[in-house]
C-alpha cells in the first residue's frame, strides 16, 4: 500500500496557514488563554475507538463531536452507538482541522500516541492521552516541549496517584505518600511491584515470531495503522487486541501496566522531576521484534532509592515499601505501630487538579501532566531499553540521555517511517 500522500510536514504548513484565518481558530483561544465562559460546554473528538476509546466517549463537562479510526468496522459501530450528531473520520488530521475541537482524546497503540500529542497541540487543541504516554524517551520530551511552546493542557490517563484505592495496597496512593513524607519509614525506600505486593505484570502481552503474511481485511487501514511505526507485513496478532506483543507498538506488560503501577511510586517518593541512574534487568534474551518475559527489573536513583519489578513473584515476603525504620506491605499491613492514627495526624498532600474539564477551563496543569507523566514513562521506557539490549544501562536524569552507550541511545529516539518524521 502506498504512503498517504500527506505528510506531518504538509499538515504543519496546512495548520500555520489556516491558523491565520480567524474563522478556524479554537473557541477557547479567541478571548485569551484563559477565556472559556463558564456556560460552554468543552468539545472533543477520541481518536482510536476499537478497545479503551470505547470507555472514554463521554466525560464530564465535555460533548462528543467526533470519532477517528483506521478501522472501518471500528468506526461504523460506534458511529452507530453514539448518534448522527458525532462525525466519523478514518484520518485523525481531519479532525485536528475542525475548530469547533477543544480537546483530543488519543486512545490508539502507544506507538502513535507521542506524534498525536504533538500534533494536537500544533492544531490548537488540548489533549488527553492514554499511557504509556509515549513508546520512547524522545517523544516524552517533545511532548513536553509542544505542550510548553503552544500552551495546551495535557492529561495522562492513568489516575492513582490522585483517586481510586491502588491495586493490592488497598488504599488510596494519599496514605502513602503522607507517610513516606512523614519520615517514619526512613530513607532511602526500597519499593516491590509483584503479584506478592499486589500488582499484576500481564505477561501474556508477548509477541509470536516469524508470523506469515496476510492478506489486510477490507475495512483496515494497515499503512494508516502503522504510521510511524516500521513497515511489517500485516498479520493480525500485530494489530488491535494484541498489539502489546510486538516492540514496535509497546512493551508488553511493562508497557500496557507500568505506568499505572510506576507514576504513583515516582510521586509518592518525591521524584516528579528526576529520574533513576541506573537499570538493571534479569531476562531471557528478547527477540528483535517479538516481545518476552522478564524475571526482574531493578531502578536505582541517586539517593539510594530502588524500584524492583519482581516479574517471577520470587520474593514471598516482599514489602510493598521497605526502609530502614519500617515497611508497608500488600492491603496496607504495616510494621509501624498504629499507622491509621499516624496517617490521621498529618498534613495532607498539595491539592491537584483531577478533573480534566477543570483544568482545560482554568489553564492550570493536570495533576498528572506531560511533564511528571513524561518522567514515569521515562522509567517504563528505560526499562524496555534494557530488556531489549540484555544489559544494565546508566541513565543521566539530567541530560535525559544513557551514560557511554551509543546502542542504548539509539532508542531514546527512533526514527519514524519517512511521511511521519518529526
Amino acid at each position: 500500500m502506498s504512503e498517504h500522500s500527506n505528510s506531518r510536514r504538509d499538515f504543519v504548513k496546512k495548520s500555520l496557514l489556516a491558523s491565520a484565518a480567524f474563522s478556524i481558530i479554537p473557541r477557547h483561544v479567541l478571548g485569551g488563554p484563559n477565556f472559556i465562559p463558564p456556560s460552554d460546554q468543552l468539545t472533543k473528538a477520541v481518536i482510536g475507538v476499537g478497545g479503551m476509546g470505547q470507555g472514554h466517549l463521554t466525560y464530564e463537562g465535555t460533548k462528543l463531536l467526533a470519532i477517528c479510526d483506521a478501522d472501518g468496522k471500528h468506526l461504523s459501530n460506534t458511529v452507530n452507538k453514539v448518534g448522527n450528531d458525532v462525525k466519523g473520520y478514518r484520518d485523525f488530521r481531519e479532525v485536528l482541522e475542525r475548530p469547533d475541537i477543544d480537546i483530543v482524546h488519543i486512545a490508539t497503540p502507544p506507538h502513535w500516541h507521542g506524534i498525536m500529542s504533538v500534533m494536537a497541540a500544533e492544531a490548537g487543541k488540548d489533549v488527553w492521552c492514554e499511557k504509556p504516554m509515549t513508546r520512547t524517551i524522545g517523544e516524552g520530551k517533545r511532548v513536553v516541549e509542544a505542550m510548553k511552546v503552544h500552551g495546551k493542557i495535557f492529561r495522562l490517563n492513568t489516575w492513582f496517584r490522585f483517586k481510586s484505592n491502588f491495586y493490592g495496597m488497598g488504599t488510596p496512593v494519599k496514605k502513602l505518600k503522607k507517610v513516606v513524607d512523614s519520615g517514619v519509614l526512613g530513607w532511602p525506600l526500597k519499593v516491590t511491584i509483584s503479584g506478592v505486593t499486589g500488582f499484576n505484570w500481564k505477561f501474556y502481552w508477548v509477541g509470536k515470531e516469524n508470523l506469515a503474511p496476510q492478506v489486510v481485511p477490507a475495512q483496515l487501514d494497515y499503512n494508516m495503522w502503522l504510521g510511524p511505526a516500521p513497515e511489517k507485513p500485516y498479520h493480525p496478532h500485530r494489530v488491535h487486541g494484541t498489539f502489546r506483543g510486538y516492540w514496535d507498538y509497546d512493551g508488553g506488560g511493562l508497557g500496557d501496566m507500568g505506568q499505572h503501577y510506576i507514576d504513583p511510586v515516582q510521586y509518592f517518593l518525591g521524584k516528579d522531576t528526576d529520574s533513576p541512574v541506573k537499570v538493571e534487568v534479569d531476562a531471557p534474551q528478547q527477540h528483535y521484534d517479538a516481545i518476552g518475559t522478564w524475571r526482574k527489573i531493578t531502578y536505582t536513583y541517586a539517593d539510594g532509592c530502588q524500584i524492583i519489578l519482581d516479574g517471577e513473584n520470587k520474593d514471598k515476603n516482599a514489602a510493598y515499601i521497605e526502609g530502614p525504620n519500617g515497611k508497608i506491605y500488600n492491603g496496607f499491613k504495616s510494621t509501624i505501630p498504629n499507622l491509621e492514627g499516624l496517617i490521621d495526624s498529618l498534613p495532607d498532600p498539595e491539592e491537584q487538579i483531577s478533573v480534566f474539564s477543570e483544568s482545560v477551563r482554568t489553564r492550570q496543569k493536570f495533576a498528572l501532566n506531560e511533564e511528571n507523566g513524561h518522567r514515569s514513562a521515562t522509567i517504563v521506557n528505560m526499562g524496555i531499553i534494557a530488556l531489549r539490549l540484555g544489559r544494565t544501562l546508566e541513565f543521566d536524569p539530567v541530560k535525559q540521555e544513557f551514560i557511554n552507550d551509543e546502542e542504548a541511545n539509539r532508542l531514546i529516539d527512533q526514527p519514524a517511517r519517512t511521511s511521519w518524521a518529526y
